[in-house]
């Protein structure tokens, strides 16, 4: 919210001698956030001035160009010697003799920065610039010299102050529930409680209606428009100029002055903070109506787009159809025009929800859709359209029609109760019952002291205050933050991480020395995230925790596979350019329970009990850690020691494996059914102890090209929380046999659909506690293999805890692993 400081000095007394500086200070600290200051108007220095235009005479160019040469009285303190008038060379012709226009004299400087000097110029020595509204940085023709009206201003005086070219404009940060601060009328009201003087309510009017109707309205959903106020102007100069004043502070607050009776409807939404529409009268069709959209409806806004309407838009319609969507924008067939001189003022409330899921639905958000869903004053509509109306006559000629529509009404505020020590026992600080009351009643709540309690209504611009603690914090606005004590908790013991927590930083660990980058992305995904992964229609990852107020409408839910970030995140690295990414995530994947029930809201008032608590997780879905890696490009880089190798599938597989390792826990690597997005025939189901925990392998084709990653990339996911559950307890450290290893190599035959890990195992499982480990270095198909089978090449190695193997027990370990792979695989010893 930008609030330029003059205009802010029009409703509340600040002292003459406050900085910006220090006001910023001070409405930070009552809860408005400065994001910056702005001082406007800072390039402008030297003499630019107001002048008299006593003669302009036009000299046609060579180059087909006519200039004026002109001579402009500046007035005595800055006419040329002997009070002579300056001479200017002005190649535009929207003045004439007699007009007062702004003339930068040599020494000054505009934005630019560009600085003014008397130059010679199309045969005559210019003395100065007459000056545009753009070349001053202010509203005005571009094309065009600003003519001031008559006896608007003096020869001689300041033109910088006098069009407000120079102003400081503070920017804030408003909090969501602090929606009276998009207004003028807000920050003022702050802003003299902060410095406890005077304050003007520019909403504090008389309102004229003579008690008969305007123009007609029925509203069908009164919940979602609770008040509906019109007002009419009949006789509007539509070629009425906007006053420059009013441009300047359009301009000031980041708007673009349009027309008269459009910059007035702006202009008090931004003074007031209610949002204010207005419809040709002579466009309307009938009766204004407010209702919800019917299937088929379209409507055209103001910023000419087709929309499709839905039921959860709420609507203006008149008997021509929709001609509005309500606290979001208006209609092209009412809008105000070049012709319009008979007005119908919409001043209205709509539900906060209402209004910002239509922004949501048609991705339109406008000044009046983020000032309605965040809450509007409900007793301000009649205020805010008297005075669209007092303006639009003012400065626009016509009359105010006697009558006024209003249907509805503000509905009552709520009551608050609360202990008049309440906000000295949660802050910590001395204030004292007065205090409270007088603190509340600044903040225009009505408040009743009753012995020992505080019944507070709050205003009908502060939606946001509902219960004792929102009271609390009032009053330490009003008494200071900086008066609250910064008292540190004491920290308890610690007790160290827990076994999951460190099995999980160990696992980070292998993945970070396997060569994985770890990212964060967003746990969001949604029907497109798994369209793209390939997930047909009845795949159980499509169905998904739907969020309340998602951050975006393509990624409505919670995620349930990893994949969805990971794969976006290795495509945004593969489009900037890099080949080489190999990505790994650990985090929670959301999957809904069968069934679902509403998760109960507690109060702040005390911790919730076991039993709330066990509500409060029944109504949460399952949230499974996972770990995902994603692949691709060269796995080894080729240089002077040799040449380089791309990633395989077979690197998925392996980087699941070290995990195992890591925490203790075999992760047998098979075939089976492979679901997408997996590659199906280069990809290995992974289980523990039967039980399927994830794939790794190679991505199906179809899935590389969608995201626009290279082929042949690849990718692992598995539950981590099964594979943490399946560690064991971690006694004793193992001890380390001094005794040198014993090394045999065994090649074994077998069918092409025996799984080498199975034989791996039947290895192990044959040559018991002497064999160290068992590694496959080989696999063989050829014309010495028959056709069906493969060989597989194995480096046994053996080592006992007390003494060096001789060869005959290394003999007979090799014999009884080969004996155990022959009984469960079938394998058959190559010769």
């Amino acid at each position: 919210m930008r609030v330029p400081v003059s205009w802010l000095r029009d409703y509340v007394d600040l002292p003459a001698d406050l900085t910006t500086a220090e006001l910023a200070d001070r409405l930070t600290m009552l809860d408005l956030k400065l994001e910056e200051i702005d001082t406007v108007g800072a390039e402008l220095s030297g003499p630019i001035v107001v002048g008299r235009v006593l003669s302009a005479e036009p000299e046609p160019q060579k180059n087909g160009k006519t200039i004026n040469w002109c001579s402009v009285d500046v007035g005595p303190a800055h006419n040329a010697e002997g009070n002579e008038p300056r001479g200017i060379v002005c190649g535009a012709h929207n003045f004439g003799p007699g007009d007062l226009v702004v003339v930068a004299l040599p020494g000054s400087v505009l934005p630019g920065p560009f600085p003014i000097s008397s130059r010679k110029t199309y045969g005559h020595v210019s003395d100065g610039m007459i000056c545009s509204g753009a070349e001053l940085g202010t509203a005005g023709d571009r094309d065009g010299i600003i003519v001031l009206p008559a006896g608007s201003a003096e020869v001689g005086d300041d033109a910088i102050a006098l069009l407000g070219l120079r102003d400081d404009v503070l920017d804030l940060e408003v909090n969501p529930d602090r929606a009276y601060a998009l207004s003028l009328r807000g920050v003022a009201r702050d802003a003299a409680i902060g410095y406890d003087v005077a304050y003007r309510d520019p909403a504090d009017l008389t309102l004229t209606s003579d008690g008969s109707g305007d123009y007609p309205v029925v509203v069908e959903d009164p919940v979602a428009c609770p008040v509906f106020v019109t007002r009419t102007v009949t006789g509007f100069d539509p070629t009425a100029p906007t006053p420059r004043w009013m441009s300047r502070r359009l301009e000031l607050m980041g708007m673009r002055p349009i027309s008269l009776a459009v910059d007035v409807t702006n202009y008090v939404m931004l003074e007031l903070g209610q949002p204010i529409h207005g419809y040709d009268r002579n466009a309307l069709r009938g009766p204004i109506t407010v209702r919800r959209g019917r299937p088929g409806e379209k409507i055209t806004t103001l910023d000419d787009v087709v929309r499709d309407v839905t039921p959860e838009d709420l609507l203006i319609t008149d008997e021509s159809g929709p001609i509005g969507l309500a606290g979001v924008m208006g209609g092209q067939t009412t809008e105000l025009g070049p012709n319009t001189t008979d007005i119908v003022i919409e001043a209205a409330h709509f539900d906060a929800p209402t209004i910002a899921r239509t922004a949501r639905i048609q991705k339109l958000s406008s000044e009046a859709s983020r000032r309605f869903e965040r809450g509007v004053d409900t007793a301000l509509p009649p205020y805010a359209a008297q005075r669209v109306a007092d303006l639009l006559v003012a400065l626009g000629g016509g009359e105010i029609a006697p009558g006024a529509t209003v249907v509805g009404g503000p509905p009552a505020q709520p009551q608050v109760t609360l202990a008049d020590d309440l906000p000295a026992r949660i802050s910590g600080v001395d204030i004292a019952p007065a205090t409270a009351v007088v603190a509340l009643t600044a903040n225009g709540c009505g408040v009743e002291h009753d012995g020992g309690t505080l019944v507070v209504t709050p205003p009908t611009w502060r939606p946001d205050l509902t219960d004792p603690y929102d009271m609390v914090e009032e009053v330490l606005r009003y008494v200071g933050y900086d008066k609250v004590p910064s008292l540190l908790p004491h920290a308890p013991v610690g007790r160290g991480l827990t076994p999951e927590q460190r099995l999980r930083r160990r696992i980070g660990q292998v993945m970070a020395g396997a060569g994985y980058v770890e990212v964060k992305t967003f746990p969001f995904a949604g029907p497109a995230d798994f369209d793209k992964l390939g997930l047909d229609d009845s795949d159980p990852r499509r169905d998904q925790v739907l969020l309340e107020n998602p951050l975006s409408a393509e990624e409505p839910g919670l995620t349930t596979t990893l994949m969805t970030g990971a794969m976006k995140a290795l495509a945004l690295n593969v489009g900037r350019g890099h080949d080489d990414v190999a990505l790994f995530e650990t985090g929670r994947v959301f999957l809904p329970k069968p069934e679902v029930t509403e998760a109960p809201i507690y109060g702040v008032d005390s911790a919730p009990s076991n039993e709330e608590y066990a509500a409060f997780d029944a109504a949460l879905p399952e949230q499974p850690q996972h770990l995902v890696l994603v692949a691709t490009g060269r796995r080894e880089r080729a240089g002077w020691w040799g040449e380089g190798r791309r990633v395989q599938w077979g690197d998925a597989i392996e980087a699941v494996r070290r995990v195992g390792k890591a925490v203790h826990v075999p992760i047998h690597v098979a075939a089976g059914e492979i679901p997408a997005p997996w590659h199906p025939g280069r990809t290995a189901v992974l289980s523990i102890g039967g039980v399927v925990v994830g794939y790794a392998g190679e991505l199906h084709p179809r899935v590389c090209r969608t995201y626009g990653v290279p082929a042949r990339t690849v990718a692992a996911e598995i539950d981590l929380d099964a594979v943490i559950a399946a560690a064991p307890v971690l006694g004793p450290r193992p001890s380390f046999s001094a005794y040198p290893v014993a090394k045999e190599d065994v090649a074994l035959v077998v069918a092409s659909d025996v799984a080498s890990a199975d034989v791996a195992a039947a290895l192990v499982e044959g040559g018991g506690e002497l064999v160290e480990s068992v590694r496959l270095f080989d696999v063989y198909t050829g014309e010495q293999v028959p056709e069906g089978h493969k060989s597989l090449a194995f480096a046994l190695r053996m080592r006992a805890s007390d003494r060096t193997l001789t060869e005959a027990e290394t003999a007979e370990v090799r014999e009884a692993a080969v004996a155990r792979a022959a009984a469960l695989t079938g394998a058959v010893q190559r010769t």
